[in-house]
C-alpha cells in the first residue's frame, strides 16, 4: 500500500473518535462458526508506531510482528494480553526487535515453525521467503520457491504466510494476479485477481498449488490511491485456510476513504492440485475515514492464537497505519472469535 502522503492532518484532527463500522458474519460458513467479533483497539503508548503487515503466535502471550517499513531486515516480538473469556485484547506490549542486520525487504508475511524455533519471513521487494533463529538472525535457508515467482513485481508480489503445526505445512500467496495468470484487478480493471495458494512441507520443497478467485473490486470512481488483493492466509489444523481479501480505497480528498475487509474459507485437501478453489465466505467489515466514522484500519496481519475457557479459537489481525502517519491513522489490533 502506498503512502498517504497527502493526507489533509490538520483536517482530519476534528474528527470524531473511532466507531466500529457494521460487521456482517456468515455464522456457520464451511462448519465455521463466528462467535463474537470484538471491537479493534490501539496502544499507543505501548507499541511503536509502525505498518504492521504480518504476525504469528510463538505461544503464550508472544507473537512475532513484522512491520513492512522497520529500520532493517527481522521482526519484532509483542506479548500480546488476550482475554480468556471474551478473546478480546487487552494489552499490547513491545519486546524489542530482533534484526537481521540486513535491509528492509518490505517484510509482508510471517510464519512460525515450533519444532525447530524457525521464524519465516516474505519480503515483497526481493520475493522471497528466507529463514531466521529465534533472534532474527538468518539460517541461509529459504523456502525453494517455483520459478513463476521470480516474475511477481514489488507492488503486488509475495504477501501471505502462514505455516500450521498440525499439518506441517506452509502456505503462501502474492497479493495479486501474477502475469502469467491475467490481468490484475484495480479501480480501471472490474476484474477477478486470480491467485495462486502455493504449499510447501517441513523440507523447504514446494508441493501443490491451487488457484483462487478474489471477489469483483467495490471501488467506482477513480482514488488518489489504491491496494487490492489478498493480503494473508491462516492455516487450520484440518488443512483448510482462510483468506483474506482486502481492498483500501484513498479518495482524492482523503475523506469518504475506506477499507473492506473479507474472510473466507477454502478446502485444498478436498481438491485437484491446480484446480479453482471453491470459497465460502467467514465475515465482511469496512472501516472508513469520514466525518462521522473515524475507524480506518488496512488489516494486512492475521493469525490463529489461544484457545478461550469455552473452547473457542482466537483469531488475531494487526492493521497497517503507515507509521501512524501524521498522528492521526493508528495501529489497530483486532480479535474474532471461532468455534471449529
Amino acid at each position: 500500500m502506498g503512502s498517504m502522503a497527502h493526507l489533509p492532518i490538520a483536517a482530519l484532527a476534528l474528527l470524531p473518535a473511532s466507531v466500529e463500522s457494521a460487521e456482517s458474519p456468515d455464522s456457520g460458513s464451511a462448519g465455521i462458526e463466528v462467535v463474537r467479533v470484538n471491537r479493534q483497539r490501539s496502544f499507543g503508548s505501548s507499541v511503536p508506531a509502525g505498518n504492521y503487515s504480518g504476525v504469528a503466535w510463538l505461544g503464550g502471550s508472544r507473537y512475532a510482528v513484522v512491520s513492512d517499513k522497520s529500520a532493517g531486515d527481522g521482526f519484532y516480538v509483542f506479548d500480546i494480553d488476550i482475554d480468556s473469556v471474551s478473546g478480546k485484547v487487552r494489552g499490547v506490549s513491545n519486546k524489542g526487535f530482533r534484526s537481521s542486520g540486513t535491509p528492509n525487504r518490505d517484510q509482508e508475511g510471517i510464519a512460525y515453525e515450533p519444532r525447530r524455533g524457525r521464524v519465516y519471513v516474505s519480503g515483497e521487494k526481493d520475493n522471497r521467503v528466507l529463514e531466521y533463529d529465534s533472534a532474527g538472525l538468518l539460517t541461509g535457508q529459504q523456502l525453494a520457491l517455483p520459478e513463476v515467482y521470480a516474475t511477481a513485481g514489488s507492488r503486488y508480489g509475495i504477501e501471505a504466510l502462514t505455516y500450521n503445526t498440525s499439518t506441517r505445512r506452509f502456505w503462501l500467496s502474492t497479493e495479486s494476479t501474477l502475469p502469467c495468470d491475467g490481468r490484475q484487478a484495480g479501480y480501471e480493471a472490474p476484474v477477478r485477481n486470480r491467485l495462486r495458494l502455493q504449499c510447501f512441507d517441513d523440507s523447504l520443497k514446494p508441493g501443490p498449488f491451487f488457484y483462487y478467485e478474489m471477489d469483483v473490486p467495490e471501488v467506482g470512481r477513480k482514488p488518489s490511491d489504491y491496494a487490492m488483493g489478498v493480503s494473508e492466509l491462516c492455516a487450520l489444523d484440518d488443512g483448510r485456510l482462510l483468506v483474506m481479501e482486502r481492498e483500501f480505497f484513498v479518495s482524492p480528498s482523503k475523506l469518504s476513504s475506506w477499507v473492506n475487509v473479507k474472510l473466507f474459507v477454502v478446502s485444498p485437501a478436498d481438491s485437484l492440485r491446480g484446480c479453482l478453489l471453491p470459497k465460502a465466505k467467514l465475515l465482511e467489515f469496512k472501516t472508513r475515514l469520514s466525518l462521522f466514522k473515524y475507524n480506518l484500519a488496512n488489516y494486512e496481519g492475521m493469525c490463529l492464537g489461544p484457545r478461550l475457557a469455552g473452547g473457542e479459537r482466537v483469531l488475531l489481525l494487526v492493521s497497517d497505519s503507515q507509521n501512524r502517519y501524521g498522528g492521526v491513522l493508528k495501529d489497530y489490533f483486532k480479535t474474532i472469535v471461532l468455534r471449529f
